[in-house]
């Protein structure tokens, strides 16, 4: 009996030993981890603390009291959902966790509560982990940040806008109500970051964005899209919200001039188009494109301005969308076919020469207006091999006249663009062109545009005088439309005046066209230049010309643009 006491008591002993070295390691283990552990027996009403407890709480397990304590060192707004994980068995909740804010501290916690419960479904033990989740939180807010907020400005991105205003979408349509898009776009902005630098560039759009973001609101949401374009979308918008008091808003925000960190001062307009819901579209992505054409119909129009959606414009802008496309065809399969408009001396109608014209037949069959595909041409590049083709293809038709007919005194116009002219390669590719069919270059000249000169003016004197020394001619066209300063004119190495049709056709009912078109001719006569009239019709515009002394006339009375073939059976019966 004693050898089985003793046994007993040295197995007791064994298992203690044990049971010690076990809470030891136990103990060594939560001390070792950065976390709080709270370890409750019901039945014993038993509170023991274990790991880091002081790293989170200011005070000690023999100064704890109750939950209170801790929830006193939460901030308010968290302190009843932490009060729920604390105390998890009040629902008979086996497990609870949340995430809450130190209330004067910077550090967030994540508490985790398990319950055991017995048979009778009777809490029986509870065991809670305070863990430090901060720099895990910070990494999460910045990743959140990332994925909803445009980094140079704060504002809302993209992404997030289209998410929102979907959300703005959908709640108008339940309350009937109106969803308004603007698109704004920074005037002038490529000039100024190609001027200032991009550095510049981007300070002057964190500013933008910053004034922006003083018109955010419950209802207003605000993005920035990408370089200068910026995007607001408003709910419900009527009294503060209007559109129109949130552009008098910005407009006046952007009175005061942006000072920039290099000690510039710059003053920035911006280009907006408006769209709304339903009336545009009822689709996010949609309603934010309407209200990105309606912009830059807005921007056509010049700096400052502010375009509404309209119907037209957008079917405008679809169709030439289209056009577009059946252009960047055109010019792989040649669709294109060259046109001649004949030019007279107005004293004795004698052929002075023709004007080149490109036409256009698409696969349907239809006759394209230039009107309509030349502005898409320039504004795309495609005006760029279009003309090259136009170039190629008038000097090869028209040096066959000549060797065929061997006129020297009519000329071969081409129209080239403001676009074309600035390319670095035209003078060389022209070059090519004449050497290749070697038309004399007396017999040639090219009609330009003022636009040509607003940038860079000084270059393109230089080509035109490197060219003019080779004997080509050239004419200025639309003269009196453009910015027409008397000041270059004197300075420019040209030959021929062209006169818009716009003069022509009220220059015999309206005596102040008169009066420009007689003080342009005179003009021109003094500075040495020759002119053509565009646009003549009738006879009686045609004899008021002659009489102003007009040298030389351009339009449907004496002749309307035709084909290669119509020209040459001119050319040989002038010279028969």
């Amino acid at each position: 009996m004693i050898n089985e006491t003793n046994y007993q008591i040295s197995l007791l002993t064994a298992m203690n030993n044990r049971l010690e070295k076990d809470e030891s390691m136990y103990r060594m283990l939560c001390q070792t981890s950065d976390n709080a552990f709270m370890y409750y027996n019901y039945a014993e009403k038993r509170t023991v603390f274990l790991g880091n407890w002081s790293r989170f709480f200011p005070f000690t397990a023999e100064e704890y009291k109750s939950v209170s304590q801790i929830l006193e060192c939460v901030e308010e707004s968290c302190q009843s959902e932490v009060y729920n994980c604390l105390m998890p068995e009040r629902n008979s909740v086996r497990k609870a966790t949340t995430t809450f804010k130190m209330k004067d501290k910077s550090y967030w916690i994540e508490l985790e509560t398990n319950v055991y419960y017995d048979e009778m479904q009777q809490p029986v033990e509870k065991i809670l982990c305070f863990k430090d989740i901060t720099k895990f939180k910070i990494q999460n807010d910045e990743l959140s940040y990332m994925a909803y907020y445009d980094s140079m400005t704060g504002l809302l991105n993209r992404n997030c806008f289209i998410s929102r205003l979907r959300a703005m979408i959908e709640r108008a349509e339940e309350s009937r109500n109106m969803v308004s898009v603007l698109f704004i776009d920074i005037d002038g902005f490529r000039k100024i970051n190609d001027g200032m630098g991009m550095m510049m560039g981007d300070e002057i759009v964190q500013l933008f964005g910053q004034r922006l973001k003083g018109l955010e609101g419950e209802k207003i949401i605000i993005s920035h899209f990408n370089s200068d374009i910026f995007c607001i979308g408003v709910y419900d918008p009527c009294g503060s919200r209007s559109v129109e008091h949130i552009i008098d808003t910005l407009k006046s925000n952007l009175a005061e001039p942006f000072n920039l960190s290099n000690g510039a001062e710059v003053t920035l307009t911006a280009s907006i188009g408006i769209a709304e819901y339903p009336e545009s579209s009822k689709e996010a992505l949609e309603l934010i494109n309407c209200a990105e054409i309606v912009m830059f119909k807005a921007k056509h129009k010049g700096k400052n301005v502010v375009q509404y959606f309209d119907s037209p414009i957008i079917q405008e802008f679809r169709n030439n969308v289209i056009i577009e496309r059946k252009l960047d065809k055109a010019l792989k399969n040649q669709h294109f076919f060259m046109c001649y408009q004949p030019q007279y001396h107005t004293d004795n109608c004698k052929l002075r020469g023709v004007e080149a014209l490109v036409r256009w037949k698409d696969e349907e069959g239809n006759i394209i207006s230039p009107g309509t595909f030349i502005p898409l041409a320039e504004k795309n590049g495609a005006i760029l091999p279009l003309g090259d083709w136009i170039m190629e293809e008038s000097i090869a038709e028209f040096t066959n006249w000549y060797r065929k007919y061997g006129f020297e005194d009519v000329i071969l116009s081409l129209n080239i663009s403001a676009l074309q002219f600035k390319n670095r390669n035209f003078v060389s590719h022209l070059l090519r062109v004449i050497d290749r069919y070697k038309i004399p270059t007396h017999l040639l000249e090219l009609e330009i545009t003022e636009s040509v000169f607003i940038e860079d003016m000084q270059d393109i004197i230089n080509k035109m005088n490197i060219l003019r020394e080779l004997g080509i001619r050239f004419s200025m066209d639309d003269f009196g439309t453009g910015f027409s300063s008397l000041s270059y004119l004197r300075n420019l190495p040209i030959d021929t005046l062209k006169i818009d049709k716009s003069f022509i056709d009220t220059l015999v009912t309206d005596e102040p066209t008169r009066t420009i078109a007689e003080t342009i001719i005179d003009l021109s006569k003094k500075l040495g230049f020759n002119t053509i009239a565009e646009g003549v019709e009738d006879e009686v515009q045609y004899s008021l010309l002659k009489k102003i002394g007009c040298e030389n006339i351009q339009g449907f009375y004496l002749g309307k643009p035709m084909e290669g073939k119509q020209i040459e059976s001119m050319l040989s019966d002038m010279v028969s």
